[in-house]
């Protein structure tokens, strides 16, 4: 039996098929909304679809932007001989966050995964390759230390060697505040052969 009228129902049914978002969330951000102002309800929707119809891929990175080019690549003072390849627009954010790196991004919008039919050619590698015959010194490999991250990088790695353009791939190990006994064989493993000198 429901539990709302058919419009609830809807939304919370449409709130719940984003990410990270379940149903008891769904049932309440559907509440937060129906008990906003009408204007502001307005606001929020349009914004929505103005969002999707504006957004497209940056000319050169392949993020997500609304411009031709995105602010990094349009930034002067960033370094475009080193590009750090990101499975998508919310890795790039977070190493944006560090204020450590002052490269240039590519955005793959995927990884590697033959189990669900996503093949070199269903992720950005062609306009990677495309960016590798300006002057180009790094390539740092960036994606998840999943299996199919890991099997992105092997494969990007394999492409680009040839070229003589370094490639790197960025450490992984044990967390800050992780405890040894509870983090797997690879992590560690990974954590050793990173390690630096002291």
């Amino acid at each position: 039996m429901d539990l709302y009228s058919g419009y609830i129902n809807k939304l919370i049914a449409e709130l719940s098929v984003l990410p990270g978002i379940g149903n008891k969330s769904a049932q309440r951000l559907a509440f937060h909304i129906i008990n906003m102002p009408k204007e502001s309800v307005k606001h929020l929707a349009d914004t929505m679809v103005e969002t999707r119809e504006k957004i497209r891929y940056c000319e050169k990175c392949c993020t997500l932007t609304d411009s031709e080019i995105c602010p990094v690549c349009a930034d002067p003072g960033r370094n475009s001989r080193v590009i750090m390849v990101v499975e998508n627009t919310r890795d790039l954010t977070a190493y944006e966050r560090t204020h450590r790196y002052e490269g240039v991004y590519h955005v793959l919008h995927g990884a590697i995964n033959p189990t669900l039919g996503i093949g070199p050619n269903e992720i950005r590698l062609k306009e990677l390759l495309q960016r590798l015959q300006h002057d180009v010194d790094e390539v740092i490999i960036a994606t998840n230390s999943s299996i199919e991250g890991e099997t992105t990088a092997m494969y990007i790695s394999k492409l680009i060697k040839p070229t003589g353009i370094k490639v790197t791939r960025i450490a992984s190990g044990v967390p800050v505040g992780g405890e040894l006994e509870y983090i797997d064989e690879v992590t560690l493993s990974r954590a050793l052969e990173a390690r630096v000198e002291l």
